[in-house]
């Protein structure tokens, strides 16, 4: 009895930092990620919003992205980076910077790939190699940063462009 009740109170501890497989991390680089994939999903969602869908076509130059075009590059990189971490792009692919031009859809399919980005690197095993690009080794953990990296430097570029057409970003308004 004595040695039962030994073993129970040296299992409890390590039972109470078991967690199910899909349950969600609490603590770590997912969480981090997933904290950091949030407030970015955030600003450019909200910053779509308040861009009038009557801008979504401006450009700042010609052969450069539109406005619609910068927000499906994003989500077309967040299924394309998803892949990589084993999740295939939902079908039909098509080419979205192209395809989805009207500002209610490419709300919704900005929105859809974040979703998918989120529930992607939820699986993801930080440490598994994978060939991105077809020549550089990284893990999942260096696609799930580059995700980020990428989805940064387009916030900055929308920001841009939404100050070009006299939209203030809400988050920065005084």
């Amino acid at each position: 009895m004595k040695v039962r009740i030994a073993l129970i109170a040296l299992l409890l501890p390590t039972l109470a930092y078991a967690r199910p497989q899909n349950a969600p991390r609490t603590t770590g680089f997912h969480s981090e990620f997933v904290a950091n994939l949030d407030e970015v999903q955030a600003k450019l969602v909200e910053l779509a919003e308040i861009t009038p869908a009557d801008k979504y076509s401006w450009r700042p130059a010609k052969d450069v992205r539109s406005i619609s075009e910068v927000y499906m590059h994003v989500a077309g990189f967040n299924y394309f980076l998803a892949s990589y971490l084993g999740t295939p792009a939902p079908t039909p692919t098509r080419d979205l910077e192209k395809s989805v031009t009207r500002k209610s859809e490419v709300l919704v399919e900005l929105r859809k790939s974040f979703d998918h980005l989120r529930a992607a690197a939820a699986r993801a095993d930080l440490e598994k190699q994978v060939k991105m690009f077809n020549s550089n080794t990284t893990t999942h953990r260096g696609v799930m940063m580059t995700a980020l990296s990428h989805i940064h430097e387009h916030l900055g570029q929308s920001i841009a462009y939404a100050r070009m057409n006299g939209v203030t970003p809400p988050w920065s308004r005084q």
